[in-house]
């Protein structure tokens, strides 16, 4: 009999390391329960982490304290600031990684951590007194207790891969799936539902011909995603860009009948924003080629991840296919692409801190969510080790806000809307896009992530640096005038109005062609601070012109986002019979009963419930 433990986390994927090894760090005694200790953070699908939204979140685990950008910095071979054509509101950090380096770097991480221990092993079940749980059972007959219970099984949760017309159990190529779990489920009252996902074949990268594809290089200036000492990267991997065409196309259609996208052997949904190849030819007939990525899989390794090349067609049609595509004429297949469906439970059965509404101390995080991607399922893991902690010692739950994250947008939307396809994070999920940028991360966050006992003193340290100069540098622009003649010398080089009185440094970095860099030439005073602060921090001068550029629409945002928020701080009582509500209509009556939502924000957010339901509701509780 193992002992007691405060925490137990099922699975070792992205969501269950964070979760382990934040409640670990937070003093939790953690168990990390998970079927193969040499899986732990595998990268299952594409070997990269960010990208648009998603390396929001990730920049905002770390600021909070969690592993995820550490680990990614790491392991990276490439990193690029994705949309920097836009506005920062969408600049999106991605890093193409070293598969095996991740995974390493982050079982290094979780055996770093003292408080968390491992146990290889099926979890097929859960420990329950009256209407808490209190342990795990496992495959080989062990029974572990707890105070709280995690669960980020992934696709594991009876899996099927399929494979053509060929079916087989498995969570994952070459892993068996996890059973008993959603039966118990189940029975305890839980809804269930399937979803499905793919992945696409892994070629022998010594094969291509890279001569006829389009190079794509890493940033000339890389950045990294860890506000801590991380290295920004020294030298970069390429990936590599082509196109499939209408002779793959044809080739492809020839297997339509025999994939089980089509013959009726899947029925569940798969992840709208990431159609496979037989989909995407199917659904967008009129295009003649889609765009292939080609991606490394590490810097010591020659298999090649097929971006865009999502299949679950027969093997012989696929590398039939790929190698019509150019570059890819002796193509050698390493393993092909499939398609996995598994069981995952509709999100509006959970509360925010994402304890479930049934099982007191039971906790879900990651696909078993409905959701996917690596930094959706992360940021998951982190919230739900958070507030297992905090359960467990009787602390306050932690819940990030609409404002405050895209985590909070996650959340909030997973638990308040549902999903019935596979969920991804995107900006425009965000309402309030503009505050939460992947540049502040540490402003908004590393605070809270302190106070919690997550985020070092050295980084709330740095991020009070970067906070206190980039006010100084603010004033010292918003103080400083500049003369008309040494103004409109750099005005006019940019095709800028130019000035025909003396005005505020901080004025002209409000026009959309000025930079910085043009400010701080037209003033020796301020570019000297300037130097000066970015030595300390060498984020500031952007930061300073970020908020001086886009002052106005922040400051309108924020006035949006505190009305809000006003909203979320009305409580409505759990037991409340919306039934008896007579002016409520019957679709916000159903929807309500069912979701319970804890404040007048949320149920405001619930599809269905219109503003007249709002106001009923404030009127009822005597606002």
């Amino acid at each position: 009999m193992l002992r007691e433990y405060d925490v137990i986390v099922v699975g070792g994927g992205h969501a269950g390391c964070e979760a382990a090894n934040a409640a670990g760090k937070l003093g939790s005694s953690v168990l990390l329960v998970t079927m193969n200790m040499n899986t732990i953070a595998q990268m299952s699908c594409n070997p990269a982490m960010g990208g648009v939204a998603k390396g929001q979140i990730v920049r905002e685990i770390d600021a909070l304290g969690g592993g995820s950008g550490v680990v990614s910095d790491l392991s990276a071979i490439q990193f690029r600031m994705l949309n920097r054509s836009k506005g920062p509101a969408m600049w999106s950090p991605r890093t193409q990684n070293d598969r095996m380096l991740f995974a390493e770097e982050w079982r290094l991480m979780l055996e770093r951590n003292r408080n968390v221990d491992f146990w290889q092993d099926m979890c097929t079940g859960l420990i329950i007194e009256g209407d808490s749980v209190v342990g795990v059972k496992t495959a080989i007959g062990v029974d572990i207790k707890s105070k709280a219970v995690v669960l980020t099984n992934g696709t594991f949760l009876n899996g099927t891969i399929h494979l053509g017309e060929k079916q087989f159990g498995g969570g994952r190529a070459g892993e068996r799936a996890a059973t008993g779990i959603t039966e118990e489920l189940v029975q305890l009252g839980f809804e269930t539902g399937r979803m499905k996902t793919g992945t696409p074949p892994r070629v022998d990268g010594r094969s291509l011909d890279y001569a006829k594809m389009e190079e794509q290089f890493g940033d000339e200036n890389p950045s990294k995603f860890s506000y801590s000492d991380t290295k920004p990267l020294s030298n970069q991997r390429s990936c590599y860009i082509t196109y499939t065409n209408p002779e793959t196309h044809e080739m492809l259609k020839e297997g339509f009948d025999r994939s089980p996208m089509f013959n009726g052997a899947i029925k569940s949904s798969g992840p709208r924003y990431c159609p496979s190849i037989e989909d995407k030819i199917n659904r967008f007939a009129d295009r003649d080629r889609h765009q292939i990525f080609v991606e490394p899989e590490g810097w010591n390794t020659v298999e090649i991840y097929v971006n865009g090349f999502s299949t679950s067609l027969p093997e012989e049609i696929q590398v039939k296919a790929m190698q019509m595509i150019p570059g890819f004429e002796q193509a050698k297949m390493f393993r092909p692409g499939y398609a996995i469906e598994y069981d995952y439970f509709p999100p509006t059965q959970l509360k925010h801190t994402l304890e479930t509404k049934i099982i007191d101390g039971l906790y879900f995080a990651g696909q078993i969510n409905g959701t996917t991607g690596y930094e959706e399922a992360a940021c998951q893991g982190l919230m739900a080790g958070i507030n297992a902690h905090r359960k467990v010692n009787s602390q306050d739950p932690f819940i990030l806000g609409r404002s405050e994250a895209y985590i909070g947008v996650l959340i909030d939307d997973l638990i308040t809307k549902g999903t019935e396809e596979p969920y991804r994070m995107f900006t425009s999920r965000a309402e309030y896009r503009i505050l939460l940028r992947q540049d502040n991360a540490d402003i908004r966050l590393t605070r809270i992530g302190h106070a919690l006992g997550l985020a070092d003193d050295l980084a709330l340290a740095n991020v009070e640096s970067k906070i206190k100069g980039t006010d100084e540098l603010k004033r010292s622009l918003q103080k400083e005038g500049v003369a008309v003649d040494t103004a409109n010398v750099v005005l006019r080089k940019r095709n800028s109005s130019p000035i025909s009185q003396q005005v505020k440094l901080s004025s002209l970095i409000t026009r959309p062609n000025i930079t910085m860099e043009d400010v701080l030439g037209m003033s020796v005073k301020s570019k000297e601070l300037a130097v000066e602060l970015n030595t300390q921090h060498i984020d500031i001068i952007s930061q300073t012109e970020i908020q001086l550029k886009y002052e106005g629409y922040i400051n309108r945002e924020q006035d949006v986002a505190k009305k809000m928020n006003r909203l979320d701080e009305v409580k409505i009582p759990e037991d409340l019979d919306y039934s008896l509500l007579k002016s409520l209509s019957s679709e916000a009556k159903e929807k309500l009963s069912n979701l319970k939502p804890a404040t007048i924000g949320q149920a405001s957010r619930v599809s269905g419930v219109s503003p007249s339901d709002i106001s009923v509701l404030l009127v009822f509780l005597g606002r």
